[in-house]
């Protein structure tokens, strides 16, 4: 595997991204991994290394990269706070994250390694609605979208409004036990899901809390872990060829 620390220049500054891929056999489809409230951190480079290993050139970069260029809050070495957290969250917006994504792929365009005509991308927490709107605001580039117990995925302020420009295929994993995303939202987000006939499907987790797919996290839970695995890699085989 190859692996790439850069710093891409975007009009608001540098943001530090992480880049990896297979050695051999490329070209290869491109992944747009977007990062969780707590920022990117090695924990998601082992994710981002996964899924490299899998044939794809996967590209994670640090989305609170206007503020700060480390923050961790899962280890908090460098004294991350919750509220601190909640303040970066807050500044982020479907708009700057689809900027950022275009740089982020005409960095990839540059690349012989990677293949971009076949894009897709998937975020966790925060980041769920991000990779829906992604699909809906970039159609011609995003082929398929995954969101990992995702939060903002209907109602005000979310995305839903985007599905049905959406051309790629979308797939929303949902913890059964989730405060940040209830069942309620979830509901709604499906029944407007087929109203605009999106190409999508949400599935629920059974026995599940928020943030079961992160190793270090006490919710972890290896199965439904796998299982997210299994899903994405194999939404992504489909439709990224």
């Amino acid at each position: 595997m190859i692996e790439h620390h850069v710093d891409i220049a975007t009009s608001d500054g540098a943001m530090n991204t992480f880049i990896t891929h297979p050695e051999e056999g490329g070209p290869h489809p491109v992944i747009v991994f977007l990062m969780d409230a707590p920022g990117k951190r090695e924990e998601l480079h082992d994710m981002a290394r996964r899924l490299g290993t899998a044939g794809y050139y996967v590209v994670l970069p640090n989305l609170y990269y206007r503020w700060e260029r480390e923050f961790d809050f899962v280890t908090g070495t460098r004294g991350e706070t919750r509220e601190r957290m909640f303040e970066l969250m807050s500044t982020l917006s479907d708009d700057m994250v689809a900027s950022d994504t275009e740089v982020m792929l005409a960095h990839a365009d540059s690349d012989p390694n990677a293949d971009t005509a076949n894009v897709g991308c998937v975020g966790y927490c925060m980041s769920g609605p991000f990779a829906f709107a992604l699909a809906g605001m970039l159609p011609e580039r995003i082929k398929a979208a995954a969101s990992i117990y995702g939060v903002r995925l209907f109602g005000e302020g979310s995305p839903a409004h985007l599905a049905g420009k959406v051309k790629g295929e979308l797939y929303f994993a949902c913890a059964e036990f989730d405060d940040y995303a209830p069942k309620e939202m979830v509901d709604g987000l499906e029944a407007h899901l087929l109203t605009v006939s999106a190409p999508a499907r949400v599935e629920w987790y059974p026995g599940t809390h928020h943030g079961f797919a992160f190793t270090l996290r006490p919710a972890y839970d290896k199965a439904a872990a796998e299982r997210h695995w299994e899903r994405i890699l194999s939404l992504f085989a489909r439709t990224l060829r």
